[in-house]
């Protein structure tokens, strides 16, 4: 067992853990260096930056990463919900080399995008059809743009919290990088507030988009009264009511809208399906998807050289019909269930305030006893208990987002979940001072 810090308080601890974090990753701390020289903040992306530097990881098998200063961790990460499959998954590899083999960029219709998204229509029963691209932002900005054509209006509305792709950042309003559509901001599981806005905007609003679980908000699920109260105000005045399950729809055999039982106008998706490269999707009435059949004289355009890229395309499609099938999918989250549900009681039983968010195998980490509903519920805590959780679990050898986001992949064993609790606990444990 690691011996517990020295510390007694919270800048102390954080100190020592930031300076092993150092010691222990130098290799890191010289590419991170390197490429600071060339990108912006040495990253390409965003989310993947904490401090002091981030792990430079040289590759990943199964459910393990290890970094070039040589460290292996258990990846409870899953690239943000995308690696469901882990890292080398044998189906998903197969059907790659295959669609390699019969060659790139053809710039022609293939086999395999009919194929997967026929699958994606019997999954999802609210999609009768399906249109691909590449990334759940363009998804959903091909889902929003789509409903501003079908319904002549200019509005969408958003809820604060929420997160729909690089160019639709939520969390405290609309974000200034945002694409300029005019937003109505709506309350997350707050019927009354939400249901006043949309009566106060209902003739300008063209689109509700929604996360049936916020996740990069906190995988704060919403209430199912609230959803069906967003498609019954959406049917009531003529607005698309768009579900973005580009992280959910892993959830359970046809996403969370199966879950709540709540049928939108469209659906947007990304991430796992397909299978670990880039991938989006939108779909659903055939009365509004039917607008980008070419075949009519007024369709609206929709281009991409990679929507129908053949590699995703046979990975999507070997994911869905050979890896995670209906049975595995309702297993997967019932084991996710049960996880979260383990993590929850070690904290109870510490007595510290944390808890453990999230439907199925996405969830998030909160330092906080009080009930989260909304985001507003998230209290304001010292960023340093994130910092210090996460070097402690980073030093155990467990892989997770610095905000405490995990999403669980399928090569994870009962194993790797016992060991990941049992750090959990010690980490709590030898710092319950610090985080009360």
């Amino acid at each position: 067992m690691l011996q517990p810090p020295r510390n007694l308080n919270l800048r102390t601890a954080c100190d020592d853990a930031l300076a092993r974090f150092v010691a222990d990753n130098p290799l890191s701390g010289v590419e991170f260096e390197r490429a600071c020289a060339l990108l912006p903040g040495g990253n390409t992306r965003t989310v993947l930056h904490y401090d002091p530097y981030p792990l430079t990881m040289r590759n990943g098998t199964g459910a393990r990463l290890t970094d070039i200063d040589g460290h292996e961790y258990v990846d409870f990460l899953g690239e943000y919900s995308a690696g469901l499959y882990g890292h080398s998954d044998p189906v998903i590899r197969s059907a790659i080399d295959a669609a390699l083999a019969d060659g790139l960029v053809r710039c022609a219709p293939g086999r395999h995008e009919a194929m997967l998204a026929a699958i994606m229509c019997e999954r999802f029963s609210s999609c009768e059809k399906i249109r691909f691209c590449n990334s759940g932002t363009e998804a959903n900005l091909m889902a929003l743009s789509a409903a501003r054509v079908a319904t002549g209006r200019s509005h969408i509305m958003a809820f604060d919290g929420a997160y729909h792709g690089g160019v639709l950042y939520f969390v405290h309003g609309a974000d200034p990088i945002n694409v300029p559509y005019p937003v109505v901001m709506g309350a997350y599981n707050d019927i009354d507030v939400t249901l006043q806005r949309i009566e106060a905007h209902a003739d300008r609003l063209a689109a509700i988009i929604v996360e049936p679980m916020l996740g990069a908000g906190g995988a704060i699920p919403g209430d199912a009264s609230f959803l069906t109260a967003l498609r019954e105000a959406c049917s009531d005045h003529g607005i698309v009511l768009i579900f973005d399950e580009v992280m959910t729809s892993r959830i359970s055999p046809g996403g969370l809208q199966g879950v709540v039982s709540v049928r939108p106008d469209l659906t947007t998706f990304g991430k796992y399906i397909g299978g670990g490269l880039s991938y989006g999707a939108f779909g659903g009435r055939d009365s509004i998807m039917c607008q980008f059949d070419p075949r009519h004289a007024e369709a609206s355009p929709h281009a991409g050289t990679f929507n129908n890229n053949p590699l995703t395309m046979a990975a999507g499609l070997a994911g869905l019909t050979g890896c995670y099938t209906e049975e595995v999918a309702d297993r997967h989250t019932a084991l996710g269930d049960r996880f979260r549900a383990q993590l929850n009681a070690v904290a109870s039983k510490l007595g510290v305030p944390v808890q453990v968010t999230g439907s199925g195998t996405i969830m998030c980490i909160h330092f906080q006893t009080e009930p989260i509903g909304r985001p507003a519920d998230v209290g304001a805590v010292d960023p340093m208990l994130r910092v210090l959780f996460h070097l402690e679990m980073l030093r155990r050898g467990f892989y997770l987002a610095q905000r405490g986001y995990m999403s669980l992949s399928l090569p994870l064993t009962d194993r790797d979940l016992t060991d990941f609790v049992i750090a959990f606990e010690e980490v709590l444990a030898s710092n319950a001072s610090i985080f009360e």
